[in-house]
């Protein structure tokens, strides 16, 4: 369970899943006004641009908070093939490797949004510049980076896949089951 008085732990929850939810209930809002629009005869161009810099956002927002919770997907073929030699690495291996595509992922964004800076971009039919838009993948990581760490302090079982330590054919939750003897 998460610390009681986590300050990290709530900050990173109103940053991600609060946003990542006003992006999904913005996507619902102008869909509504899209469908709205084409059965009135008078269809907005702006909402499907709309639409889509949502998902865009609301994407990146929610792979933070899934980060938060330990709800990220894994890949523990090779944890659950070796359960001796990788169950002790398993933390330190996903938050090396989380951490490394997060620093990535923000070294990427800031560049995109320095270039779309530089050339001053536009979004198509909104009156928004395209950076605005483009922010949201070094945010994300910033926001991710912080979930990973207070998922260290308050969920470490979970990221430890404490199911690993079962023996063979009896792995909850792995995507791979081993039978004994193989």
């Amino acid at each position: 369970m998460p610390a009681p008085g986590s300050t990290l732990g709530r900050v990173v929850k109103i940053v991600a899943d609060v946003a990542a939810g006003a992006a999904c209930a913005g996507i619902l809002i102008v869909v509504l006004i899209q469908v709205i629009g084409r059965l009135a005869g008078h269809p907005f161009p702006w909402t499907e641009e709309a639409t889509r810099f949502l998902f865009i956002w609301m994407v990146f927002l929610g792979l933070a908070a899934g980060f938060r919770t330990v709800e990220s997907a894994r890949v523990v073929v090779f944890l659950v093939l070796g359960r001796r030699l990788f169950h002790h690495l398993a933390v330190p291996i996903y938050v090396v490797s989380s951490v490394l595509f997060f620093v990535l992922m923000g070294w990427t964004g800031t560049t995109l949004v320095r270039q779309q800076v530089m050339m001053n971009e536009t979004a198509a039919t909104l009156p928004i510049p395209m950076w605005f838009i483009g922010m949201i993948m070094p945010v994300s990581a910033v926001i991710a980076v912080l979930a990973i760490v207070e998922s260290l302090r308050s969920r470490r079982e979970l990221i430890a896949l404490p199911e690993l330590g079962l023996p063979a054919g009896e792995i909850a939750h792995a995507d791979v089951n081993i039978t004994a003897g193989h």
